[in-house]
């Protein structure tokens, strides 16, 4: 099963998510796309990344929890913070800081159409 929890009424779908701090569900498109184990970097710009481990298919933030910063997905699957070094592992655990909360997991859900739905809240 690849679903993970959804908060209802949290916003419209959208192409990109609003830069006025509201909440706005983004179609990341077919999960199907997912199929292969990996980090899908193809959302970064819209704050988050796609993860596929096995049965799970979720988004993990690409915002840094030190300074908001976008994240860099490393071959490895970990994660690379360029403005003050942080570094996460591939599940967003901090493994070096200056960062000291995890990366959060986003709201996700896969809908009736097979389309991936992340929850996403605009700074």
């Amino acid at each position: 099963m690849l679903t993970a929890g959804f908060a209802a009424g949290c916003g419209t779908v959208n192409d990109r998510p609003s830069v006025t701090g509201k909440t706005n569900a983004v179609n990341a498109g077919s999960a199907s796309g997912f199929a292969n184990d990996g980090v899908y970097n193809n959302f970064r710009d819209e704050g988050f990344f796609v993860v596929r481990r096995g049965e799970k298919l979720f988004a993990l933030s690409a915002v840094c929890t030190h300074r908001k910063c976008k994240l860099i997905a490393e071959p490895d699957r970990s994660f690379y913070c360029k403005c003050h070094g942080s570094t996460f592992d591939p599940a967003g655990h901090v493994t070096e800081g200056p960062a000291r909360r995890d990366l959060p997991v986003l709201p996700s859900f896969i809908n009736e159409h097979g389309q991936l739905i992340v929850t996403v809240t605009a700074a």
